[in-house]
């Protein structure tokens, strides 16, 4: 690098007065290249100065390669930075123009730039199997995944859910729907674990085949799994069932949405609008209150005739107003990253406080969530939740608490948890119910168990009436958090309680339980877990067998493991390849070869072909369940599959 390059870089990282400071000055810059990648006609000469701008680097390239209007927009951008001789393109720049390209289906152009990447055109950067298939599969072109996919499982690498996602959701929006099923059957048959994206493209593919209670049934079972049920699964169903004008399903989803604390997506506000007019105005108010545009937030740009007027009006992020009211001119939205926000205020401090008020920021519910999640100290956190509360034009509301009581949690910050509870009580909100759980969840993992045991008893009832359903799903929250405690006895009585209360345990829940136990060496208490599961009308799965040989076998009881396996054998049952090795294994350590020889032949007598890998995790998914799921799937397109 030459020394000229080198002042220019040094010039770049010039100290502001803070970080937030920083971070608002290079956002004025993106605001300033998006504006000009979409003037008319555009002009490369126009963009030269705002890329020699000291403060250009890969992050102000990045994110306005990805606010490119369009491919070609995008590409002008790239030849001009090519004249500016301080920069030199990264990985995220490269990716991000890549994305751009195969959003635009500018296969040549894609192509071209994977190969320069490839070649070691851009020294160390690289592409992934993972990037690939991404970029291929939104330009749609199946066969071109498809090969990816396939060198990428010939790697040796660890292949991710993700990865068979791509190929599911590709499948089905070129009307594959037999291939999408098989993926499907493919990712649980080779052992990996579906996750919230893989259900989402499930329920929208049965959503846009017309399959809504398919979809529906697929959906209800979620909570099951312990699968999280994301927003973009409950808008795809209410915008479906609105379709049809079936408003009870969808009452009954805004209901549901309540409960799990979710927003409804601005791209819901015409269906919503039209269930409005069908006469439910009551159930859709809300909601629609919600989704309105905030009229503070004013756009950025400049008419056709004022582009060389002062731009002083375009400052401070997110505030900032329109040039004139021209109808021909550009009109924006604010750039604004949360994210990158978030990590200028990891420090806080007075000049951060002070940055952040200058810029005059207009702080929404969505926005002040969006910040929370992405700070990773729970003290600065508490600082700027403190803080935004004093903001003009800003209320906490009980989406904004929830977000801070969750994160507290997960710090093991109980005191701050307390003051939001009391918060909670004297303001007359209602937490949603998932909210509970997740601070219960988040206590075993800070190991707070006390505190976990008292948000189960005093403080559920924020959340309204429990259904007897979410009730199980409470309690088996409970337990794991206690037994990530190690408070063993705790486990047991409120095991013992929930059964006197009438709510009966899942298999999941006793399939986690009597993992813990077993790896703690009470075999007794296992012995014991297992005579309940069928006393509570649970019948024993191949995944609760499995985790059983596992645990006996970690903490080398080969014997108990041995019965484990007759039992498995006695219900017509049969073990994964990973289980059986380890079984067989482990009973060679103990010197047990006869019994050892017999899995083995066993195994042989009964299926000569693999057997499928047993499906299911500790404490959240279980055999049946995915077998379940994967059912309605298949049936769904049954006479396609056929």
């Amino acid at each position: 690098m030459t020394t000229q390059q080198t002042r220019c870089y040094a010039n770049a990282r010039d100290p502001f007065p803070s970080k937030v400071s920083h971070y608002l000055h290079r956002a004025k810059l993106i605001d300033s290249i998006r504006l000009g990648l979409r003037s008319n006609p555009p002009s490369p000469s126009s963009l030269v100065p705002l890329l020699n701008d000291r403060l250009l680097d890969s992050f102000v390239v990045t994110h306005a390669l990805r606010s490119a209007p369009s491919a070609d927009s995008a590409l002008s951008l790239v030849d001009t930075l090519e004249t500016i001789p301080h920069f030199s393109h990264t990985q995220n720049t490269l990716h991000a123009l890549a994305t751009v390209l195969a959003k635009s289906c500018r296969t040549m152009e894609l192509k071209s730039l994977i190969d320069a990447v490839n070649a070691g055109s851009f020294l160390s950067i690289g592409v992934s199997f993972m990037n690939l298939m991404q970029w291929h599969a939104a330009t749609g072109d199946v066969e071109l995944v498809l090969r990816v996919w396939e060198e990428y499982r010939l790697s040796g690498k660890r292949i991710c859910t993700e990865s068979y996602n791509i190929v599911m959701r590709l499948y089905a929006q070129t009307g594959k729907d037999s291939d999408a099923v098989q993926v499907f059957y493919r990712m649980i048959d080779e052992g990996a674990i579906p996750n919230s994206r893989t259900y989402t493209i499930m329920i929208e593919h049965l959503t846009n085949s017309g399959k809504l209670d398919s979809a529906l049934e697929v959906f209800n079972t979620l909570p099951l799994m312990r699968i999280k049920r994301t927003l973009k699964q409950y808008s795809i169903l209410v915008e479906g069932f609105i379709g049809v004008e079936r408003f009870d399903e969808v009452k009954t989803l805004l209901d549901e949405m309540r409960v799990d604390g979710k927003w409804p997506e601005r791209a819901m506000r015409l269906s919503l609008q039209r269930m409005k007019d069908a006469g439910f105005v009551q159930e859709t108010n809300e909601f629609l209150e919600e989704m309105s545009p905030d009229e503070r937030i004013k756009n950025i740009g400049y008419s056709v005739d004022s582009s060389d007027d002062d731009d002083d009006d375009e400052v401070n992020g997110v505030s900032r107003a329109s040039g004139g009211d021209d109808v021909d001119g550009v009109q924006l939205k604010p750039w604004l990253d949360p994210r990158a926000l978030a990590s200028a205020l990891q420090h806080w401090n007075r000049d951060e406080v002070s940055a952040l008020e200058d810029a005059k920021l207009v702080w929404t519910t969505r926005l002040v969530c969006k910040i929370l999640r992405n700070l990773n100290s729970v003290e600065t956190a508490w600082e700027f939740f403190c803080w935004v509360a004093y903001q003009p034009g800003f209320t906490h509301d009980v989406y904004t608490v929830q977000r801070m009581m969750a994160l507290s949690a997960r710090h093991g910050r109980t005191e701050l948890v307390d003051k939001l509870i009391s918060k909670i009580r004297r303001e007359g909100m209602r937490l949603p119910f998932s909210t509970i759980r997740l601070i219960i969840d988040f206590y075993g993992i800070s190991k707070k168990a006390d505190a976990a045991l008292k948000v189960f008893h005093d403080d559920r009832t924020l959340c309204g009436p429990i259904s007897k359903f979410n009730l199980m799903l409470l309690y088996s929250s409970v337990l794991r958090t206690l037994t990530k405690c190690r408070r063993n006895s705790d486990a047991m009585d409120v095991l013992e309680e929930m059964i006197l209360c009438g709510i009966f345990p899942d298999i999941q829940t006793f399939s986690g339980l009597m993992y813990h136990f077993a790896l703690n060496g009470d075999i007794k208490t296992v012995k014991k877990l297992f005579a309940m599961v069928r006393q509570c009308g649970v019948e024993p799965d191949a995944f609760m067998f499995k985790v059983l040989i596992q645990a006996y076998c970690k903490c080398e009881r080969a014997a108990l493991a041995w019965r484990v396996f007759e039992d498995l054998r006695n219900s017509n049952l049969m073990p994964d390849a990973a289980t059986k090795e380890l079984l067989v294994k482990s009973l060679w350590k103990e010197g047990k070869r006869r019994e050892a020889a017999a899995v083995e032949e066993n195994c042989e007598e009964i299926n000569n072909v693999l057997p499928l890998t047993l499906r299911g995790h500790i404490w959240t998914v279980s055999s049946a369940d995915l077998t379940s799921v994967f059912n309605i799937y298949s049936k769904s397109f049954a006479s396609i599959a056929g």
